[in-house]
Parts: structure tokens; C-alpha cells; sequence
């Protein structure tokens, strides 16, 4: 079984090294479209184009969603699925490196997919639009994307190489604010400012953010403030992220935001609508025993990672973090940046094309590939894995 499994890790490797031409040129195409979440066609097109050219199948606009796509490939055995994201930000296009995620995972899937049956596995390889706000796996997920998997993985571009994300929960929230206009030197009193309320209630979240937990976050924009000076502003909103360690210890920093925001509503005069925009984001709980496989086989390319939580690093928020409390997950990271270059910033988005972006798509296809090996092959694996997973309880806001 050893040698077998030895034999299929080189096999995958050389397949990658076969397409490497075919994974690049993808990721230089998408990172020249850059499509923000939900309308990422040209990505859908070139991708779902590239698998037909290899032999896959792809189901385009799957699960429901007109960007998804989804391929499989073998009979027997557990079910490996390899994710791709390729969705880009406003302004700065694949500033998180997105086409990156695309590519590597492309690689790994169609090398996975030329040995499946020899290894006694299947593939399960899907592009999942809208993870920078909109949550496309969560939406996939509820059409049964997810049924069946014993194991997903993804590698996500960054300033150095890292095990985990250490991705914590976000909720995405709009806060609108209704008073009265009114002439704002003639009738003043006759108005009602909800410039004001909307005011008050970021100075109420800033005072909470001196006794909430190190590990959350709440940070908001204006984004409807008033017409002009002279008329007292009858409409104000706000766009609010509140983030929080776990998916769980969000709701309760949920109810306290919404406290402040709509005493600020009581204050004025005015009154207060908060819109919860559906899909909050779960933190990221790696699977150890997986990740440790992944690490072992990320080692042979020179990318030594810590699997352990590395306090102080990373932050963020992505829609993986649900998956993770469906299936098995990893979400490591892979190094195509100079140390100390922010994700969602134009430097990095520099960064996301050329030899370091290379060499990312190459050891990130190659380490996910080897390791959906392990995990086809090795029945201790796992039966770890499941046991790390635990009851697999889906706690309330991740569907």
C-alpha cells in the first residue's frame, strides 16, 4: 500500500508539471477579468472549459448557481472534494489572490481525476463563486453540494506559508435610519436627524469595542449621510461586519451591536431598521489530522508549516469556515507575497501573478493532490479525521 501510494503521489506530481503551461495562462486570464461575486462568467467559461479540454465533465451553473460548476471522477471510496474560488474585489481586482486558489485547485483536481479509480477514490472538484461576500458554499451547500464528502480542501494565497487561517465568524449587517426633513436653518425643530442616530449609534460601537473579546471585530462605513447641510437629513445608512471568534459566540456580539445601534434610533426621534444579510461567514475549524497530512506533504516542496494555531495571525473571514462544520476541512496557506504585504490591497494583487504565483499553483495542486491520497488510501486517516470531526453538529447560522 505504501509503495502504491508513493507511486500515485509521483504520478500526480508529473501531471501537474504536464499542465503547468494550461494552469498558468488560466490564472494570468482570470486575473485579467477580474468578476466580482455572483457574475464571475469569463472564470466559470475558462475553467469549466479547461477541465472539458482534460477529459472531465463539468456541470456548468451547478447547485443552483449560474457561476458554480462541479466535476467528479471515480466510482468507489471516499469522496475528496478540491474547491475553487475566482472572484475578485471592487476597485482592486484578485487582490486575495483568488485566481491562484482556481488554478492550484484545478491542478490538483485534474491529476486526482487520471488516478481516482487506481487509488479507489473519488473526486469530487467544484468552483464556488462569491466567497468575498455572498457566500457561494453556503448556498451550494444547502443544494447538496456537500452530500457525501468525507474531506474537502482548498489552499489560499498569503505572505508566508501557514497551516491555518485562524478565520474567525462574520455577520454582514445594513443599518438604515428614517427621521424628518426639514428646513435646517427656518424649522430645525421640526425635524428629526437621522444623521444624528446613525452617528450616535457608531459612537455606541465604539465605546463597546472596549469590552468585547480580543479575538472580535466590528467595524463599519457610511454609506447615505444627508443631501445637503440645509435640510436636516431624513435618511442615513451604515454597513456594518461583526465578527466574532466562533459562529457561536457571534450571536450574542450580534445582540449587542443591534442594542447600540438602535438606542442611537430612540435618542433622536428617529427609528431604526437592521438588515442581517443572510449567509454569515463560520470560522475555520481545521481538521488536524488532515492538516498534519497536508503539512507532511507540503514539506516536500520546502514549505514547512505549523499546524497549530498561531495566535496573532490571520483574522479574517471566509465562507470555508461553513464547510468545516459539514465535512472535514483544510484551508491552508500558501506564500506568493513578500512578508508583510496585506491581503485586499493593489500590492498584492501585483503579486498574484509571476514566479511566486507560479510556484504557489504548483506545490498547492501537488500538496492537495498527494494529500487527497492519503486520505483516499489510508483508512486510519481517516478514521481520525472523523474522530477530530466529532457528532458533526451544525450550529445555528452556518445554514
Amino acid at each position: 500500500m505504501t509503495d502504491l501510494r508513493e507511486q500515485l503521489k509521483t504520478a500526480v506530481c508529473e501531471s501537474v508539471d504536464r499542465i503547468v503551461g494550461d494552469l498558468v495562462a488560466v490564472s494570468r486570464d482570470i486575473h485579467a477579468h477580474p468578476e466580482e461575486n455572483f457574475v464571475e462568467f469569463h472564470a466559470h467559461e475558462v475553467l469549466t472549459q479547461l477541465a472539458g479540454d482534460h477529459g472531465l465533465a463539468p456541470v456548468r451553473s451547478a447547485y443552483g448557481l449560474d457561476t458554480a460548476y462541479s466535476a467528479e471522477a471515480g466510482s468507489r471510496g471516499a469522496t475528496v472534494a478540491v474547491l475553487c474560488e475566482y472572484d475578485a474585489l471592487p476597485g482592486i481586482g484578485h487582490g486575495c489572490g483568488h485566481n491562484i486558489i482556481a488554478a492550484a485547485g484545478m491542478g490538483a483536481g485534474l491529476a486526482l481525476a487520471a488516478v481516482a479509480e487506481e487509488a479507489g477514490g473519488r473526486l469530487r472538484l467544484m468552483g464556488t463563486p462569491a466567497e468575498e461576500g455572498g457566500g457561494g458554499k453556503i448556498e451550494m451547500a444547502r443544494a447538496g453540494a456537500f452530500a457525501g464528502v468525507d474531506a474537502a480542501m482548498m489552499v489560499h494565497p498569503y505572505d508566508r506559508d501557514m497551516g491555518r487561517m485562524n478565520a474567525i465568524a462574520v455577520q454582514h449587517v445594513l443599518a438604515r435610519y428614517e427621521g424628518f426633513a426639514a428646513h435646517a436653518a427656518v424649522s430645525p425643530h421640526l425635524g428629526r436627524n437621522a444623521l444624528d442616530a446613525a452617528v450616535l449609534g457608531y459612537m455606541n460601537v465604539a465605546a463597546l469595542r472596549q469590552h468585547i473579546l480580543p479575538t472580535e471585530r466590528i467595524h463599519g462605513v457610511f454609506l447615505k449621510a444627508g443631501d445637503k447641510p440645509n435640510i436636516v437629513p431624513h435618511e442615513a445608512e451604515m454597513d456594518w461586519y461583526v465578527r466574532s471568534g466562533t459562529i457561536e459566540s457571534l450571536q450574542p456580539l450580534k445582540r449587542r451591536v443591534a442594542a447600540c445601534l438602535e438606542a442611537s434610533a430612540v435618542a433622536t426621534g428617529c427609528s431604526c431598521s437592521l438588515e442581517w444579510v443572510k449567509n454569515p461567514f463560520a470560522d475555520v475549524v481545521d481538521n488536524v489530522p488532515m492538516l498534519a497530512a497536508y503539512a507532511a506533504n507540503s514539506a516536500r516542496f520546502g514549505r514547512n508549516l505549523v499546524t497549530e494555531v498561531e495566535h496573532g495571525k490571520g483574522g479574517g473571514s471566509t465562507d470555508m469556515g461553513n464547510v468545516s462544520y459539514l465535512v472535514p476541512s483544510i484551508h491552508p496557506m500558501i506564500k506568493v507575497a513578500p512578508e508583510g504585504t496585506s491581503l485586499h490591497t493593489p500590492e498584492f494583487a501585483e503579486h498574484a501573478v509571476g514566479e511566486a504565483a507560479t510556484s504557489a499553483i504548483l506545490d498547492g495542486a501537488k500538496t492537495m493532490a498527494m494529500t487527497a491520497i492519503d486520505v483516499w488510501l489510508d483508512a486510519a486517516l481517516r478514521d481520525e479525521m472523523r474522530g477530530f470531526f466529532g457528532d458533526g453538529r451544525v450550529p445555528d447560522g452556518v445554514l
